[in-house]
């Protein structure tokens, strides 16, 4: 199969430019125009086609055997998909394989090639671009100039990949793939009428809202306005510490325990704050609006899936969409549906973080719990209230669910006091009941701060050439970071210790870790790879394509007839563990629909 490296120069200006405007709209916009195209076949000298050149160019490639290469694949593949109509075999992209190398660091082409290519000045990226701004039609020197820019750009990316494709899980190259598929061949509808609908709905709650608190939106809309309203009332204005200058601020957001505090003491201004959150939190009416433009012409919807968004490689939104942080139940996610004739397979794993971290911790009772299929959530709360807890009582079950959760990772009294009342729904419980929980947990389940003790063990050790390539369960220590079981690095770069702590730097600060907090890296990191490896699993599945993926869901697409043994081929993928972990007790559900209704 022959190696494409593209990238494709297009039209721009002030306000019709990819910072204002996602991909899907800027591609699918009356002003969009391809200036022409950077073109090199395997080690073949990199050509530049102009914009009459592009089209006759394009249509000699034999797609069907191409693997295209691309930085930041979902912008040119989606103008070569959706644009021209050709789609490759295989898609690789050296921004999301920079992120997956060098997680929480800039992965913009000029970065990488400075990063990757220190000392070699040859490897830097031009700025010829910027003068284009607003031109439509290129006259002969302009269309030259950008030329020999996007040469140049596609020669990095060539360079870049060479060097990345050494180190690169073959696993890791397939979710690239996988997760690119998802935005640029879309299988999705989107219900843009419900939408529609929905914005609309919102915006007149909005508006009730806003003329039931007797006061103005810019009053709402601005702390000082706000504080200064509320003084008018004799409310003591809420404060908490500034993270940024440390000095005391208004605490207004929704999730501030002081503000929450203030709203339950004065439940005759509910009206007021239900205003507030309105006029600050308008976010399902903005995603309302996001989700119509990333419309398709063709009714489809690209799914917008950064693969290594976080530290620890889960996935995040891109593209102004944030599907991982889409509530459950919301309209939002109704208006996403499967074409006719075709069925939603939505799968969900069970507790998979609580699993993992009993099973690093050989916590050998919580284990069975989850192997026996126990409700562990409810058992813990019955521990807490000394009663019998079940699924029915569901603010008890809440407050044992946070526990086993959070407390894990070495969560104090107060970050669990501040959780529970900051939650939905909203318990608030005494300094002395949240240590007591804390230490309920931490006797019940042992072998858990012992885990801690052992990662601030393992901090050290990769500070120890002489650790390096020992193993610890799956991982193996190297210099700055972990190896994981499929190959990537959960790394800490420029570790060190100082004046009692660890410290690492991500390029634009330094952060603190300690043993809880690698701890949560590390199981968040091993989860992540589970459910990949069953992303992948089920996309081998001639029945299925995987569509979407949200938190633990894995959601894929398929016929709508034979549905129950479709089911049960996913079910049982993700009921079976990785052979590396091949004792992890894990459990899934699953449903077949037509819209996203999880």
């Amino acid at each position: 199969m022959q190696k494409i490296y593209l990238d494709f120069e297009t039209y721009f200006d002030t306000n019709y430019t990819l910072t204002k405007m996602s991909t899907a709209q800027y591609i699918n916009d009356e002003q969009f125009k391809v200036w022409g195209v950077g073109i090199k076949v395997d080690d073949n000298e990199t050509e530049w086609y102009s914009e009459d050149e592009t089209p006759a160019i394009l249509e000699q490639i034999d797609w069907a055997n191409t693997a295209l290469v691309c930085h930041n694949t979902l912008f040119d593949a989606y103008i070569l998909t959706q644009h021209f109509g050709y789609k490759p075999s295989y898609y690789y992209d050296t921004a999301a394989m920079s992120r997956g190398l060098y997680p929480n660091m800039s992965a913009r082409l000029k970065d990488c090639c400075v990063r990757e290519f220190p000392s070699d000045d040859s490897m830097r990226k031009g700025e010829e671009l910027v003068s284009a701004k607003g031109i439509r039609d290129l006259d002969p020197a302009t269309d030259n100039t950008i030329g020999q820019y996007c040469v140049q750009d596609v020669d990095l990316t060539y360079a870049l990949f060479q060097s990345y494709i050494k180190n690169f899980p073959c696993s890791e190259l397939d979710l690239i793939d996988l997760t690119t598929r998802m935005f640029v061949e879309p299988k999705l509808l989107m219900d843009r009428g419900l939408l529609e609908d929905y914005k609309e709905e919102m915006a007149k709650r909005a508006t009730e809202a806003i003329a039931a608190s007797g006061v103005t939106r810019e009053v709402l809309a601005s702390q000082q306005k706000f504080a200064k309203h509320l003084e008018s009332l004799d409310i003591v204005v809420p404060t908490k510490k500034s993270p940024r200058t440390g000095e005391q601020i208004p605490a207004f957001g929704k999730n501030d325990p002081a503000y929450i505090q203030m709203c339950n003491l004065y439940p005759e201004h509910r009206a007021l704050w239900d205003a507030r959150e309105v006029v600050k939190s308008r976010i399902d009416e903005t995603r309302a609006q996001r989700f119509i433009d990333a419309c398709n012409p063709d009714g489809t919807f690209s799914i917008p899936l950064r693969y290594y968004a976080a530290h620890t490689g889960r996935f995040g939104g891109m593209d102004k969409i944030n599907l991982q942080n889409l509530p459950r139940g919301s309209k939002l996610r109704h208006a996403i549906m499967a074409p006719e004739g075709q069925a939603l397979y939505i799968a969900d794993l069970s507790n998979i973080e609580a699993r993992m971290l009993a099973w690093m911790s050989n916590q050998e009772d919580l284990l069975r719990a989850f192997a026996e299929g126990r409700d562990v959530y409810s058992e813990f709360a019955s521990e807490i209230y000394g009663r019998t807890i079940t699924k029915e009582d569901k603010l008890e079950r809440y407050v044992g669910k946070t526990a086993v959760l959070g407390l894990g990772y070495g969560m104090g009294h107060q970050r669990y006091k501040d959780t529970l009342k900051s939650g939905s729904p909203s318990v608030d419980i005494g300094d002395q009941t949240a240590q007591s929980i804390v230490n309920q947990y931490r006797t019940m389940y042992p072998n858990i701060p012992d885990l801690w003790s052992s990662m601030k063990g393992l901090l050290w050790e990769m500070l120890s050439p002489k650790s390096y390539g020992t193993h610890y369960g799956p991982l193996i220590i190297r210099a700055n970071g972990l190896e994981l079981p499929n190959g990537m690095q959960l790394k800490y770069p420029s570790l060190r210790h100082e004046a009692g702590e660890f410290i690492y730097t991500t390029g634009k600060e330094y952060i603190r870790t300690h043993g809880p907090r690698l701890t949560e890296n590390v199981v968040q990191a091993l989860a992540r790879i589970v459910i990949t490896d069953q992303m992948l699993d089920i996309q081998s599945l001639p029945e299925v394509d995987i569509v979407m993926q949200v938190h633990d869901e894995i959601i894929a697409i398929g016929s709508n007839i034979g549905s129950d043994v479709i089911l049960n081929k996913i079910l049982t993928i993700m009921r079976t563990p990785p052979a590396w972990c091949k004792d992890l007790p894990l459990d899934a559900e699953a449903s077949v629909s037509s819209i996203y209704d999880k």
